[in-house]
């Protein structure tokens, strides 16, 4: 029986790897993997459970074996060489002046290659990098561009929740995500309340955002002239979650809370009622702020370049 698990490397790079089942293989174990014809070495984080019959294993790594001694020691070798490797591709971008930002560096179990991870704003030609860490490691170089939220996933850290960041602890694909999202869920739009760590919008935004549309369908728009058990006014708040609306009594101008099921609305078009001239809120909502547009995140792409 086959069985699949995910497979974590000192870098905090992840990847799917498969192994028999008289391996024992077990979360917590490391192991030997054999991958594209170089033999890596990493820990199981999770484990899968049985691959489907007509699973596709050509190309796709292979765990061997547990990890003995003699290789958990080469593997802290490698981890020291791998700090080394680091150093000297920095001294190399900072010679080429390349405008990109080096995230670590891992060597392959064997040694056959070295594998580099970076951040950049655009593509970076760095083919003069790769012959020049070549020569200077002596083995072959991997450099693969990844974006900000792939960075952070990397790292790691602690979000406002208290909690493992999101990306570090079980998102694989990053979903898209947009200031939208935010608007309708009745979020304020302030770049430090919506942003993460990696200064792209909140994933958890897109967790509940199919709810919170359910739950804005029958709600009224803030700004609409309704008829209430207490007069008529205009609504100027609402809460989606406790499916109440604040409306602002036209004789007291008093706010007064109710049920949304207490509230009728008379003019939802808002424009000018009675002679009087409403701001168009919800136009103004439609309105994405300039900082806010940095932020906005359409799929992220991953840029993946090898060199050999």
């Amino acid at each position: 029986m086959i069985l699949l698990f995910e497979i974590t490397l000192d870098t905090g790079a992840k990847y799917d790897a498969f192994a028999e089942e008289e391996l024992t293989i077990k979360k917590g174990d490391f192991c030997l993997i054999l991958k594209d014809k170089y033999t890596d070495y990493g820990q199981v984080t999770s484990a899968h459970g049985q691959a489907a019959p007509d699973f596709n294993l050509t190309d796709f790594p292979k765990i061997e074996k547990k990890a003995s001694l003699s290789d958990k020691s080469k593997a802290n070798e490698n981890f020291a060489k791998a700090k080394s490797a680091y150093k000297t591709a920095l001294t190399h971008i900072e010679k080429l002046k390349l405008q990109m930002k080096l995230l670590n560096a891992h060597y392959s179990l064997d040694r056959k290659i070295v594998f580099f991870q970076f951040t950049a704003d655009g593509r970076i030609d760095f083919r003069q990098l790769v012959k020049d860490l070549s020569q200077s490691l002596n083995t072959r170089i991997e450099l693969r561009q990844i974006g900000v939220r792939d960075e952070t996933s990397v790292i790691g850290g602690l979000g406002v929740c208290g909690q493992v960041l999101c990306c570090k602890r079980f998102l694989k694909d990053f979903d898209s995500i947009n200031v939208k999202m935010a608007k309708e869920q009745d979020l304020s739009l302030n770049p430090v309340n919506i942003s993460g760590m990696c200064g792209r919008l909140k994933c958890c935004l897109k967790y509940e955002h199919e709810g919170y549309l359910e739950l804005d369908k029958d709600m009224p728009r803030r700004g609409a002239c309704c008829e209430c058990p207490d007069g008529c006014g205009r609504i100027v708040d609402r809460n989606l979650l406790t499916q109440r609306v604040t409306v602002c009594l036209n004789e007291s101008s008093k706010n007064v809370t109710y049920p949304k099921d207490e509230v009728r609305v008379v003019y939802p078009d808002k424009y000018k009622i009675a002679g009087n001239d409403l701001k168009n809120e919800e136009h103004k909502d439609d309105e994405i702020p300039v900082e806010l547009a940095a932020l906005d995140d359409s799929k992220e792409l991953k840029n993946k370049h090898k060199n050999f």
